[in-house]
């Protein structure tokens, strides 16, 4: 399963889909061992630390302190992890109404997390840059 490459096909089919919580990203000092019962969306580890993308409630429940108050949306389109301009155009677009993206890709599909305060406006450029696609 390959998923889709073509950049036209993937900016005229993705269905963004807002989920509910929100989430914040949080940090954890090398050799910290992750606390019991977090369960992250998404993990990093780099040099500094273990990146977190948790619920909000589960960080503050965890005691991290979260960075970033964000809703994730999930462009739902299997694309290509060799797919080139997706998130470009995405993220370009996001940019030029001043908003900052933190772009996840995963197997099946690519996520954004936008701030939270902002997430309505994300979808409502996502939709418009769904439609000027589909022409």
């Amino acid at each position: 399963m390959t998923g889709e490459a073509d950049l036209q096909r993937l900016l005229a089919s993705m269905t963004p889909q807002l989920l509910p919580d929100v989430h914040v990203f949080a940090t954890l000092a090398p050799g910290v061992a992750m606390p019991d019962g977090l369960d992250p969306v998404m993990s990093f580890r780099e040099r500094e630390g273990l990146t977190l993308i948790v619920t909000e409630d589960a960080a503050k429940s965890a005691g991290l302190a979260g960075a970033f108050r964000c809703r994730m949306v999930t462009l739902n389109i299997h694309s290509s992890l060799e797919a080139v301009g997706f998130l470009a155009a995405i993220t370009a677009r996001l940019a030029a109404a001043g908003m900052g993206v933190n772009p996840v890709s995963a197997f099946y599909h690519d996520h954004l997390f936008v701030p939270s305060e902002r997430a309505e406006e994300a979808m409502a450029i996502l939709a418009k840059l769904v439609v000027e696609n589909q022409a």
